[in-house]
């Protein structure tokens, strides 16, 4: 009997298995293995060219222009989702009117897709007849047709506010869970010893937020650096590579230039750049669960 169910398990997991052998470990294996070739993406000719491409990285000024993109952008999707969504989170769990119903409006969001998300902020951003230039225009009184997405100096700041629409409602769900284990009695009691609504936030509700915050942050800097999606419908990386980041970047070397090999290389660095913020996570992770423990 142990013999057949073990036999059972076995056939339940050896599909799921496969695939996850196909689609991930075969994938990331050609991607390190191609990363020190030269392929073009098409033909079988090429040939291996060791570290010439890691190489060749160090000197590429596009390279760390991405690099800088994509601190501005991790750093962005940490500050802007988190706070946002900290702060809907407080307003929600204090029971406002409607609460029910703001949840469900800053959590839908998230439940659309990049591609839909992004093309509602072009429409937004759109410089005749967009939101955005229409509202500043009422505020101003003057006729605004700033082209937010085609200037390298917004470009990158308006998809990152776009990316930041769509993440809040997930932390904002994330502090919400992470509430639910605040003690209605601490509250009480910093309420009869006097706290003002600041200090009881600051100095009850937060400290016992820290687990659900680690997980937004985590989960707020791995999004960042496989955002991908949103950038290529709203600026492609332009204009003038000023909203290139890494994962941008990357397509751009492999399915534009068609240098399959460097964009391999730039992949396995993204790769080992999420490889370290993963153990980060989890090591961060391991403090919280022994300080609650």
């Amino acid at each position: 009997m142990e013999q057949r169910t073990r036999l059972w398990q076995i056939g339940l997991l050896a599909l799921p298995l496969a695939v996850f052998v196909l689609i991930v470990v075969w994938t990331l294996s050609s991607s390190f293995y191609y990363s020190f070739t030269n392929w073009n993406g098409f033909g079988a000719d090429y040939d291996f060219v060791g570290f010439d491409n890691f190489a060749k990285i160090a000197s590429d000024r596009l390279f760390f222009n991405a690099i800088a993109n994509t601190l501005i952008w991790m750093v962005a999707a940490v500050i802007l989702p988190t706070g946002l969504g900290l702060v809907l989170a407080l307003l929600i769990d204090s029971q406002v009117p409607g609460a029910s119903i703001f949840k469900t409006i800053f959590y839908l969001p998230i439940c659309l897709s990049a591609v839909v998300v992004g093309q509602i902020w072009i429409w937004i951003y759109q410089p005749d007849w967009g939101l955005l230039n229409t509202l500043i225009g009422v505020v101003t009184g003057e006729d605004a047709n700033f082209a937010w997405l085609a200037k390298p100096g917004t470009a990158l700041y308006s998809v990152i506010i776009a990316w930041s629409w769509q993440q809040t409602g997930l932390s904002m769900v994330i502090f919400l869970a992470g509430l639910t284990a605040v003690p209605p009695d601490l509250l009480e009691v910093s309420d009869i010893e006097g706290a003002t609504a600041f200090q009881r936030i600051w100095h009850v509700v937060l400290p016992l937020l820290r687990p659900a915050t680690v997980v937004v942050i985590a989960l707020s800097v791995i999004n960042s650096l496989k955002g991908f999606d949103i950038l290529y419908i709203m600026t492609g990386g332009g204009p003038f590579n000023s909203s290139d980041t890494l994962a941008m970047h990357m397509y751009n070397e492999s399915f534009k230039k068609y240098l399959m090999g460097y964009g391999a290389a730039i992949s396995v660095v993204l790769f080992l750049i999420a490889i370290v913020i993963i153990l980060l996570y989890f090591r961060q992770l391991k403090k919280v669960d022994e300080t609650y423990d």
